[in-house]
């Protein structure tokens, strides 16, 4: 408005000029041409004074350079008003994403999109200008790749609310010295066969994963969400080359309410009695030491979670629920569905946990203590009791270290990974109703030491160790059917780095030593060598 008010000052001031002008140019015109005319109208009217004439042009030609002047300061003005808009618009649009993305993990809560210790390593808290200037750079590129997208199609749930398609296509090649159980993420170490060779190369991609996350309306002042996550390990199909072609498996599914401060989650999760994990991309289809002291299991569930606030530093967790009692036997058949020796038991199983949060300088430290209870039945009248005591800690080592742990101590707990998946003994024939079982007791842990070189990079080193009990297998190990010998002890180590140049792609090379003792014989051991590249989604 005011650049347009100032053009038409200027605008009439420029006409006022060019018509005193012509006024002048029409008096000199007259005294060369026609004299006695002139003279005539001279006589009969006023003479003009010229002086006058020239200080009026001279105070108009003055005013319109004040004019010119003031506009070109408002274009100026005008020109960097709208390059801060744009700027702040920028600004704007950039929070704006940030926003959407913590509402979505609220949404969906930090509950291990697939493994969160490995699909999205944590590399510290960007400190310093060339972490910023790292984020805005990546911002900027994310909101340049949303605009060119806007046209596109894009996912879209039957009920209109909004749904989240996410995931990893995971790249893994591995090169392994001596025997395993498992080819492309093993957990033990085998003795040699007859045709084995002493070492394999391979790649695979069966690791890769497939989440989606629905977001839903609130139901009295819950927000309403729910998520199901795939990867492709289940078996190979008995085709040509089918170690290449992996069958689709379901990892997780669930459905939650949370509120501000209590949430309640059902479907098939991991354990929350235990729930970290060494921080790993190579073994994403099982976590890393998965039968080397760290106690996992994807279990059909219902639990309550409910926060409370301790002090502005501090908080603490509880957790409590039923879960489907799985007892870690092989199904008896490919199509039908027969109840686990835990089902059998005609009740769930029960686990609970506490866990307290401190804020230490910036960083969040957390010690957790669980347990779970379950009840097989085997036949015949006989029954186990299944049982496990949890502790696990996170403790931050300063800006750059990071010690993880995690430990456990119970009784039948092949359900849940505990003893090498190991979870009754017994002699003689199990058909037989004479024949007595036991439940072997078993003790096991790990622990982790993370390295933060920078923002995009770090380092981990750790060991686990799974130790069931030698007197256990001695005394009723004679006969038992999870491996052609009883296993006494399973260890694993390994250290490998990440390396993530942008959030959506990371890079990992790892080293991993297995041992596997055998009860009362050799022991056998392998080394293993994995290349991941990842892409998440």
């Amino acid at each position: 408005m005011q650049r347009t008010y100032w053009s038409k000052q200027v605008l009439r001031a420029n006409g006022l000029v060019a018509v005193l002008m012509l006024t002048q140019s029409g008096s000199a015109l007259g005294q060369t041409v026609g004299g006695e005319t002139r003279e005539r109208a001279q006589k009969s009217e006023e003479k003009v004074n010229p002086a006058e004439v020239v200080a009026l042009l001279r105070q108009l030609q003055y005013q319109v350079r004040e004019l010119n002047a003031e506009v070109g300061t408002l274009k100026e003005q005008q020109q960097s008003a709208q390059t801060e808009s744009a700027a702040l618009r920028k600004e704007l649009d950039q929070t704006k994403s940030q926003l959407m993305a913590v509402a979505g993990g609220a949404d969906g809560v930090a509950h291990e999109p697939m493994n969160p210790s490995a699909t999205a390593p944590q590399t510290g808290p960007q400190t310093g200008a060339e972490a910023r200037i790292s984020k805005l750079e990546e911002y900027q590129q994310v909101n340049d790749a949303k605009a060119a997208e806007q046209s596109q199609t894009k996912v879209e749930s039957s009920s209109k609310y909004r749904l989240r398609l996410s995931g990893i296509v995971l790249f893994n090649t591995y090169v392994n010295r001596g025997t395993v159980e498992n080819e492309d993420f093993p957990e033990l170490a085998t003795a040699p066969g007859l045709l084995s060779s002493n070492g394999s190369f391979g790649a695979s991609l069966r690791q890769s994963q497939i989440g989606l996350e629905g977001f839903g309306p609130s139901i009295d002042g819950a927000r309403t969400s729910a998520e199901l996550h795939l990867d492709f390990a289940g078996g190979f199909p008995e085709v040509s080359n089918g170690v290449s072609f992996g069958i689709m498996r379901l990892r997780t599914a669930t459905v939650r309410f949370d509120w501000e401060k209590t949430s309640i989650i059902a479907g098939q999760d991991s354990l929350f009695i235990a729930p970290l994990s060494p921080t790993s991309i190579a073994t994403l289809a099982a976590p890393a030491f998965a039968y080397s002291g760290n106690l996992w299991s994807w279990t059909p569930q219902v639990r309550v979670e409910h926060h409370f606030t301790v002090s502005d530093s501090s908080s603490l967790l509880l957790q409590g629920g039923i879960l489907d009692s799985l007892s870690g036997e092989l199904p008896p058949s490919a199509y039908y569905r027969s109840p686990t020796w835990g089902e059998s038991s005609g009740q769930p199983a029960y686990a609970g946990r506490v866990a307290w949060s401190q804020e230490v300088r910036g960083e969040n430290m957390t010690f957790g203590v669980g347990g779970y209870y379950g009840r097989q039945a085997w036949g015949f009248g006989r029954s186990i009791d299944s049982w496990t005591g949890t502790l696990d800690l996170n403790i931050p080592l300063g800006k750059t270290f990071e010690f993880t742990g995690q430990a456990y101590r119970g009784r039948a707990t092949g359900g849940l990974s505990g003893a090498i998946g190991q979870s009754v003994v017994w002699k003689g024939n199990l058909l037989n109703p004479g024949t007595d079982l036991y439940g072997l007791h078993s003790i096991g842990g790990w622990t982790q030491l993370k390295y933060k070189a920078t923002t995009k990079l770090q380092f981990n080193g750790a060991f686990g160790l799974d130790n069931p009990s030698a007197g256990d297998l001695r005394q009723f190990g004679g006969s038992q059917n999870y491996y052609p010998s009883p296993l006494s002890k399973n260890q694993s180590a390994l250290v490998n780095f990440l390396y993530q140049p942008r959030s959506d792609v990371v890079l990992s090379l790892e080293y991993r030593r297995l041992k596997t003792f055998t009860l009362d014989s050799n022991a056998n051991s392998a080394n293993v060598i994995n290349f991941s590249m990842g892409y998440i989604f």
